[in-house]
């Protein structure tokens, strides 16, 4: 899977950053595109809407696979593929194959169940684990409040539920430290599209702390993270990734830092705010908006995106047989929330874009493809100006727009997306 040779970590150090705790460190000069290192998975779930698409144990896309014969829920490219993964597919299939249509643990729950398991089928360090060991996870157990104590006990539950035959438990305080660990530290993986594919521990990646002006990437090879540098990174220097969505504004950024991960950013972007009035662009009206209409707005944007995520949740992902009434539902949401925030944002306001991205999303499920491509157009230019040049959300537009424009047979069009 890989394309080059994976370089160790070698030129790589951890080390005490000040004011973050842990952190990574360069001891050579890397070039722009450089890949620092590689770290295969320590473990991984393929996500369950992902599974007759793509392999289980390495998740590579491929039609043809081959199914479990026991759960026949679990596909593989292989024999060897099936092999290599029974040891973590063996605490479910039972369980599948029991539960039928009533096996529903998150992925966050099948995470920490093969957490477990390799921990002790594998007590020795790892092939991930060069820099930073699984044990070493920070789990701000700390700074949890009620509702995320409450949320852990319910997966605590659930692996209880879920997983018997081939787990051996520890106490329940050991399983909230696990559970906050796994919700600090694990990733999610993602196709070329940016499509989830599911979840993963990768200990050496998550050794790196956090920018919104990262000096390197994250990226994917089925179940192998790439640590690739987006910018000149000088011997001495700290690595930095971006744990978020850096299209946001500097408010909603430190928002979700804080919910998930507990800090504060304080990197330039974060301290000048400089690009918060571009993202944040308001219309050019003869009458301007008032500032208390433009806060109002803002609010409503941030609760309608809080809105949609519930209901694309529960419609999208709970019921996997959708149909057509709930994705009417869903594109409602966003075409009425674009046409009450359209009366004072842009079109290139990043709430504005959110809700874009969001329909676009709904009309490529229905496979209504001039409906995704009229969103695409509006967000590409855009998205070319809030996210940086190298910006995997970037490209993964120009890839959406190619394969529409192709799809709807217009190759010029989609020869010239796909060369961006």
């Amino acid at each position: 899977m890989r394309s080059e040779a994976a370089p160790q970590p070698g030129g790589l150090e951890r080390f005490a950053s000040a004011g973050k705790g842990r952190g990574l460190r360069a001891r050579r000069r890397y070039a722009v595109g450089e890949l620092l290192f590689s770290c295969p998975a320590y473990t991984a779930v393929l996500t369950v809407t992902e599974r007759g698409s793509h392999c289980d144990g390495c998740f590579a896309r491929k039609e043809g696979l081959s199914k479990c014969g026991r759960c026949k829920q679990a596909f593989y490219c292989n024999v060897e593929c099936q092999k290599e993964d029974w040891p973590m597919h063996k605490l479910e299939c039972s369980a599948m194959c029991a539960f039928g249509q009533n096996w529903s643990p998150s992925e966050t729950v099948r995470l920490t169940a093969r957490i477990l398991a390799k921990q002790k089928t594998h007590p020795e360090r790892t092939q991930s684990e060069k820099l930073l060991a699984v044990k070493e996870f920070e789990s701000h157990l700390d700074k949890l409040d009620n509702e995320k104590r409450e949320l852990i006990q319910n997966d605590i539950a659930a692996l209880h539920h879920f997983y018997s035959k081939h787990l051996e438990y520890p106490d329940n305080a050991a399983l909230v430290v696990l559970f906050a660990q796994v919700n600090c530290n694990g990733f999610t993986i993602e196709d070329e599209e940016l499509s989830h594919l599911g979840s993963a521990i990768f200990p050496d990646v998550a050794l790196m702390n956090h920018s919104c002006c990262p000096n390197v990437i994250v990226t994917y090879k089925g179940t192998l993270a790439e640590v690739r540098a987006v910018k000149e990174i000088e011997p001495g220097e700290e690595v930095f990734t971006s744990y978020i969505d850096l299209l946001y504004p500097t408010e909603d950024r430190n928002d979700r830092l804080r919910d998930s991960y507990f800090f504060n950013c304080d990197c330039r972007e974060c301290t000048t705010k400089e690009k918060d009035k571009e993202k944040l662009e308001i219309r050019k009206l003869n009458d301007p908006p008032s500032a208390e209409t433009v806060r109002d707005m803002i609010k409503y944007a941030r609760n309608v995106i809080e809105e949609f995520r519930r209901a694309k949740h529960y419609k999208y992902i709970l019921c996997l047989n959708l149909d057509s009434t709930g994705l009417v539902e869903l594109l409602e949401i966003c075409e009425l929330s674009l046409d009450k925030m359209g009366a004072v944002f842009e079109e290139s306001n990043v709430y504005m874009l959110h809700m874009m991205y969001q329909a676009m999303g709904v009309c490529l499920y229905v496979q209504d493809w001039e409906g995704a491509l009229r969103y695409g157009q509006k967000i590409i230019r855009p998205y070319s100006k809030h996210y940086p040049s190298y910006s995997l959300n970037v490209a993964s537009m120009w890839l959406k727009l190619g394969r529409l424009y192709m799809a709807l047979e217009n190759r010029p069009a989609g020869v010239k997306a796909l060369k961006r």
